[in-house]
């Protein structure tokens, strides 16, 4: 397995361990805490659809802010630039606005436990149980990735053996998610969130005064890479070179529509957070509170990325021994004082726990409600679905235990989540935009939609840019294609299969395609309050048009 460099071992001492200790011993708490709330099945997997839009929306962003957008970020900045840019304020941004304010009531009015049930009711059950049993099984290799990220952290920067940092850290996930349910992961991730920023500044801001500030770095990182790797669109001109080795279709369509979209919009461990909304109004805000911090948090992962690129110009080269994932721990033992630097590792366990709960408390559901309730031992009471839900919990984390030595193959993360979003995420993806949109989409043409599009992605990328079929310059960009690809094969057969087979009769798509009416609308799931800065669309756009000012500075 691939561990940091040995000489990353930072200098922690007792003021350190104690604010770790703290910490540990807050989320124990709020784990403890929520115990006494959850009753129900509904209670621990959906906190009973009763938590505040500005609690629900911290946690949307908590959940996707683990160690592995953290470390690979700051890796990805490292290796291809200023154009980390665009997993942001393209990759991200307009996704965000359009879950909350297009899918979100597809999702809450259907009043579905998870993101498979939806197909459950717009197709039929082998689109259900394939797609839960995919998002399953990415959901415990994306823990793993988390579980992976702490593990090499921990060993190099404190001393740990591998394996006693994978244990402690599951082992505190396992016992406040499995007491506190949702609940507990939720308002764990809020706090959460604050931590890792109080991590990531004090790095940022003495990076930046390391080398000289902004303009100083830039200087010398243009004078190492050219300037295409100073800017966002310099260079993405159909056959140039570039740092990121993909044009500007590619970005667009493969990572800001297809990966973007699939991901946003369909990944349960995110529209979990957002089902757990009070009401309707409160689940369509969620991802539009959670839309702003995303904008800047761009530059607290980016600039040390680059800070650590001109500290160690041959970062993630044969000619170092750091790879682009030592960015962030390089900055940490080269910066920081003792006290911020027990905040700096609280921070970055923090991001893992945020992570992996995020991911196993949407398995959970998923395997809970979705495999087991539905297909393999049904009608029992909700109880015995409460105790299975628990003992999964416990599966999933030593799962991912065994998920995690697979992403020590590769020396970006990033590269490897990307390339999961690609094979699991965007096929789900066409399958809910063409199911929502087009009310002549057969029953049938759920599953097939959702194999082709897994085997199209998959091929492409193993199979043509593997096997050197067709020279893609780096695996950001083979993802971005086989991204596409994926959504063209499944959007393709979906077309194809439902020119033959039977549509699902319109009286059972009420409220579940574009156009259509919920058949019994609850007027309480609208909230009365009419206040500017309540109102979704505003929060939307304002979101899109923020984005969109923050690219100016960095587009040539």
């Amino acid at each position: 397995m691939q561990t940091l460099a040995e000489g990353l071992r930072l200098p922690t001492n007792g003021l350190d361990y104690a604010i770790l200790a703290i910490y540990f011993v807050v989320v124990l708490g709020i784990g403890f805490m929520a115990r006494a709330s959850v009753k129900t099945s509904l209670d621990f997997f959906l906190s009973g659809r009763s938590l505040p839009a500005w609690v629900t929306g911290l946690a949307f962003v908590a959940a996707n802010l683990g160690a592995t957008e953290i470390l690979g970020m700051a890796a990805t900045g490292a290796q291809y630039g200023v154009a980390v840019v665009h997993w942001y304020w393209i990759g991200a941004i307009p996704a965000m606005v359009f879950l909350g304010l297009v899918m979100m009531p597809f999702y809450y009015r259907s009043k579905v436990r998870s993101v498979p049930e939806f197909l459950l009711q717009r197709f039929d059950k082998s689109a259900h149980l394939l797609s839960s049993v995919l998002f399953a099984f990415a959901a415990i290799l994306i823990a793993g990735v988390n579980l992976y990220a702490l593990s090499i952290v921990v060993e190099a920067l404190l001393g740990w053996p591998q394996w006693v940092a994978i244990v402690v850290a599951g082992l505190f996930v396992l016992v406040y998610i499995t007491i506190g349910g949702l609940s507990s992961a939720i308002y764990n991730e809020v706090l959460q969130f604050f931590v890792i920023l109080a991590a990531l500044i004090p790095i940022t801001v003495l990076g930046l005064k390391r080398v000289g500030g902004w303009g100083e770095m830039s200087d010398q990182l243009t004078q190492q890479h050219g300037g295409d790797f100073m800017t966002a669109w310099g260079g993405t001109g159909i056959g140039d070179a570039n740092p990121l080795g993909a044009n500007w279709l590619t970005i667009i369509l493969g990572l800001g529509f297809v990966l973007s979209f699939g991901y946003w919009t369909t990944n349960f461990a995110e529209v979990q957070r957002a089902l757990s909304a009070k009401n309707l109004s409160a689940a369509k805000r969620t991802p539009l509170i959670a839309a702003f911090p995303k904008i800047f948090i761009v530059f607290a992962v980016m600039i040390p990325g680059l800070v650590a690129a001109v500290i160690v110009p041959q970062i993630g080269t044969a000619d170092s021994d750091l790879t682009y994932n030592d960015a962030i721990p390089l900055l940490m033992q080269e910066l920081l004082p003792n006290g911020v630097l027990g905040i700096a590792v609280t921070g970055l366990l923090a991001a893992f726990m945020a992570g992996m709960a995020a991911n196993v408390s949407s398995f959970n559901t998923v395997f809970t409600t979705d495999i087991w309730q539905r297909y393999v031992v049904k009608d029992k009471p909700d109880t015995y679905y409460l105790r299975f839900g628990r003992l999964i919990t416990a599966i999933g984390v030593l799962a991912s235990i065994g998920t995690a030595f697979i992403a020590a193959s590769f020396s970006n993360i990033m590269s490897y989540l990307q390339t999961l979003f690609s094979f699991f995420n965007v096929p789900m993806f066409v399958v809910f935009i063409i199911g929502m949109f087009w009310k002549r989409a057969s029953m049938k043409s759920g599953v097939w939609g959702l194999v082709a599009g897994t085997a199209a992605a998959m091929i492409n990328y193993f199979w043509i840019y593997k096997g050197g079929i067709i020279d893609i310059p780096s695996d950001q960009g083979a993802n971005f294609v086989s991204a596409i690809v994926g959504f063209v094969a499944g959007a393709v057969v979906m077309v194809v299969v439902t020119l033959f087979t039977a549509p699902k009769p319109e009286a059972e798509l009420a409220g579940l395609v574009y156009g259509t009416e919920s058949p019994s609308p609850d007027e309480a799931l609208e909230e009365a309050d009419k206040a500017w800065y309540r109102k979704p669309a505003l929060l939307g756009w304002g979101a899109i048009v923020l984005a969109a000012a923050c690219y100016i500075p960095y587009s040539f």
